[in-house]
């Protein structure tokens, strides 16, 4: 018996999925066509009208996979921590030491942010999809200080933009310098610093 369409409709969204980040990391978002992305996955334009309303939909479902990602591997690696108070670069040290395919959609990533800041209700919708992020590493660095006994100086989720911003500063500063030959260190000690000052043990907090 065929299949329905909702019990179809699964496997389609992934092929879909899986062919538009495969064009999107080797060519650009711009540069990929919804046409590029349903031959690929041999489908059809109608399937991809079905699930998505336009390219950035699809690149978006994808940005909230790749979050997700992110979020289970951090609550790995935050399993995994030492006592004492080196969460946040603890953290950033495990986000710099990932694969080479993490530098690639940052690339991706930067090509979206810059369109969507071109286009206000794609930037809106974007925005919308980076809060859920951030709302997640705050709740995660959140739950770890508690587990240890140790409290932040500022809000988790300043905190959790803060390692967002540090990241993807040192990302963009790394995929420069080995583009031209000269790539340094990720600076661990002087994040570690920077992060160290904003703690304090947690029966401090008052």
């Amino acid at each position: 018996m065929p299949k329905s369409p909702t019990k179809r409709r699964p496997v389609t969204v992934a092929a879909l999925n899986e062919s538009a980040l495969a064009l999107f990391v080797e060519q650009g978002f711009h540069a990929t066509s919804i046409h590029d992305i349903v031959s690929r996955a041999g489908l059809t334009r109608g399937a991809f009208y079905s699930n998505y309303q336009d390219k950035e939909e699809l690149f978006l479902a994808l940005y909230d996979q790749q979050a997700d990602q992110l979020l289970a591997d951090l609550r790995e690696a935050a399993g995994r921590l030492r006592p004492g108070r080196e969460l946040p670069s603890h953290l950033l040290r495990h986000l710099a030491g990932r694969k080479r395919a993490d530098q690639r959609w940052f690339l991706l990533s930067m090509e979206f942010t810059l369109h969507a800041a071109r286009h206000p209700e794609v930037a809106r919708q974007l925005a919308e999809h980076e809060a859920r992020l951030i709302g997640g590493l705050a709740e995660l660095i959140d739950d770890a200080l508690a587990k240890a006994g140790h409290a932040a100086r500022v809000r988790p989720r300043e905190l959790a933009r803060l390692m967002v911003i540090l990241h993807e500063g040192a990302t963009a500063m790394r995929l420069t310098e080995e583009a031209h030959g000269t790539p340094e260190e990720f600076p661990e000690e002087l994040i570690h610093h920077i992060l160290d000052a904003l703690f304090r043990p947690a029966d401090d907090a008052g």
